[in-house]
């Protein structure tokens, strides 16, 4: 791990585009539809709603799903959305990827993402199940703290690291309303990705974030 991230640090010249989600509504969703997910074995969370708005947004983005391969000097575009979710376990941060993330629903998110973090802790995840992202999150909402910044983690030419929900008040029309915010940090390769396109992206999760349509978590 500590050779990797030496790696990416030094090879990969980063910038870090800095926002926050109202993820008001999508809390509401979470905890209404959370029991009937019980029913069906699986935790909904609030990073199963990401890991679906993430990849919503990478589909009009295909720039940031890409890899860049520093052999051949060009730029893969993938046609799928293997999705590395960072994750802090007693042995270091391991990152396991969840395949074809794009053609599952919340409900088969869910029950993937328990999976693989059950097997993160226990240490049994497989080679297979450690490589071949094309975006990764970062989430240390469970942990605490606010935004941060991730480190890319190359050929990946993109990574969003997710902060500690938290209640502010903000003003929306004429009022002020306390609303749970999320913060976010995108760092991207600056080689590949610059500050417009990076910026569009951010917006356009952001919105995906609230307004997440109530219809992709019914069962």
């Amino acid at each position: 791990i500590a050779r990797r991230m030496g790696e990416n640090w030094l090879a990969v010249p980063r910038v870090t585009q800095f926002d926050e989600a109202d993820i008001t509504a999508l809390n509401a969703l979470r905890k209404k539809y959370a029991p009937a997910y019980e029913q069906k074995g699986a935790r909904l969370t609030l990073t199963s709603f990401i890991l679906k708005a993430v990849v919503d947004t990478l589909k009009g983005h295909p720039l940031l799903n890409c890899s860049l391969d520093e052999v051949e000097k060009v730029l893969v575009f993938k046609g799928y959305y293997h999705l590395g979710i960072a994750g802090d376990t007693e042995a270091g941060m391991i990152v396991p990827v969840l395949r074809d993330a794009d053609k599952k629903d919340l409900l088969k998110l869910s029950q993937e993402l328990e999976e693989l973090a059950k097997k993160a802790r226990e240490r049994k995840l497989s080679a297979e199940e450690l490589k071949g992202g094309t975006f990764t999150i970062s989430n240390q909402g469970g942990i605490g703290g606010g935004p941060f910044t991730p480190i890319v983690n190359k050929p990946e030419v993109a990574i969003l690291g997710l902060g500690r929900g938290a209640m502010k008040a903000v003003v929306r029309g004429e009022r002020i309303e306390p609303r749970l915010m999320l913060p976010l940090g995108l760092s991207y390769d600056h080689r590949v990705i610059d500050g417009g396109a990076a910026a569009r992206f951010t917006v356009d999760l952001v919105k995906a974030l609230e307004n997440f349509p109530e219809s992709a978590a019914k069962l």
